[in-house]
């Protein structure tokens, strides 16, 4: 069944998407995508303008899940500070990561540029706030100098710095980093944008083509929608928390976790110039984060847990609201527009996969709730190993997937992880 796009802030104020027909007929191509969500769309791109025939297969439309849902805030590296890569990965292997994925904010800029994408853009940084000491000297700091040391014009900021370039009330964070190579956009704007840049590239998209079987035949791969077949060379799956059985065990190796935002009424000028002046997007070291940034009319935007994993309501966003006056006071009060969800796919190790499942059939998955630059690059390092690149070649781990065990239980397992997490970062915040 193809679903709507779910209501929501970027649903309401995003850049018109292209008006294209589900398949209807049979048709061949050397690569097939599975999903145009940011990774499915980044290898499309890089593949058609490569030359290669790709057909880009979604179930609903481009940006339907988490991709056209999430915060819009564009955070350079992974989860794993540099000599955490290092230390997990190797010295060869993790240095190649952390470049790689360190750049990854340049990506996602570059093909803004490149290819004109209206999507309000903003390379204005990202902050990372510490909700209490611990946080600031476990957490925040080495992670400032570890990238400093690669060279990034990374900037500590004690107590009063981070409430300044934040507009928060002072005691709301220990101190906290910026980061100058990150920023913010409009999210279903850039899905849309990638969308356009893949078929001016040569790709061709069909919207409102779920996948229904994948099954090979002879040296090739047969792809089913319910209005036709694709038979391709090689198969890249690309549905991250969305992925369902189409490949056995596959989603089973990622956790989805819903993560819910609301959004104010645009704010009076007077309030909106003492929130985040200089237009960043923030994130916080809770376990259970909390992220907000400004869209492009002024309006608060603030995420975190999701109390229900889909179609949320305005009651629903009590604790967002409760956050939105403990940060920033003089917000406090301000009627909600919208509210809404999506999933974020969440792996054991907090690092994207990617995954050779089968001779020819490639997947990534598992951003961790860094989509917007990592799905872009995990985008094109498919394109690159779906056009022969060995996987040494790849500045990326390449495995076979691994399902979680005791996956069946996720959901006990993540409702226990939170209410504990909740105590622990309520405690930290008080030290």
């Amino acid at each position: 069944m193809v679903q709507p796009l779910p209501a929501s802030l970027w649903a309401a104020t995003a850049s018109p998407a292209s008006g294209h027909a589900p398949l209807d007929h049979d048709c061949t191509a050397d690569i097939a995508v599975v999903g145009a969500g940011y990774t499915g769309l980044s290898a499309a791109l890089h593949l058609a303008r490569a030359g290669t025939k790709v057909v880009v297969l979604e179930a609903s439309e481009p940006g339907w899940g988490a991709s056209g849902r999430n915060g819009g805030q564009i955070i350079a590296g992974l989860k794993h500070d540099p000599e955490k890569m290092t230390k997990a990965l190797g010295e060869h292997l993790g240095s190649r990561v952390t470049q790689e994925f360190g750049r990854s904010a340049d990506l996602v800029f570059s093909l803004i540029d490149r290819y004109g994408i209206d999507c309000n853009a903003q390379r204005s940084g990202w902050i990372q706030g510490a909700h209490g000491k611990k946080a600031f000297e476990e957490m925040v700091a080495p992670r400032c100098r570890q990238w400093a040391a690669q060279g990034v014009d990374a900037r500590l900021l004690d107590q009063a710095e981070m409430s300044a370039l934040v507009g928060s009330r002072e005691d709301a964070y220990h101190g906290g980093w910026l980061d100058p190579r990150g920023g913010v956009l409009q999210p279903l704007s850039y899905a849309r944008g990638l969308a356009k840049a893949a078929i001016q590239e040569g790709a061709e998209l069909y919207p409102r083509s779920p996948v229904q079987a994948l099954r090979r035949d002879g040296d090739s791969w047969e792809v089913k929608t319910p209005g036709g077949r694709v038979r391709a060379t090689k198969v890249i799956l690309a549905t991250n928390a969305y992925t369902d059985t189409l490949w056995p065990g596959l989603r089973q190796t990622v956790i989805p976790v819903a993560s819910f935002q609301a959004a104010t009424r645009p704010l009076a000028a007077s309030i909106r110039d003492t929130i985040l002046p200089g237009g960043q997007g923030v994130a916080d070291t809770r376990r259970l984060l909390l992220y907000f940034r400004l869209d492009h009319e002024g309006r608060l935007v603030m995420g975190g847990r999701s109390p229900v994993d889909e179609a949320p309501r305005f009651e629903d966003a009590r604790t967002l609201e409760a956050a939105i006056a403990r940060i920033f006071p003089q917000a406090a009060g301000t009627p909600l527009e919208f509210v809404w969800s999506g999933k974020v796919a969440i792996t054991k190790d907090t690092m994207p996969h990617l995954h050779m499942l089968a001779p020819d059939v490639y997947a990534a998955l598992g951003c961790n709730g860094r989509g917007v630059a990592a799905c872009t690059v995990m985008g094109r390092l498919l394109a690159r190993l779906a056009s022969g690149a060995r996987p040494e070649e790849i500045p990326f781990p390449v495995t076979a997937a691994h399902p979680i065990p005791l996956h069946a239980f996720r959901k006990l397992a993540v409702f226990t992880l939170s209410q504990w997490y909740r105590v622990l970062d309520g405690l930290e915040a008080k030290t």
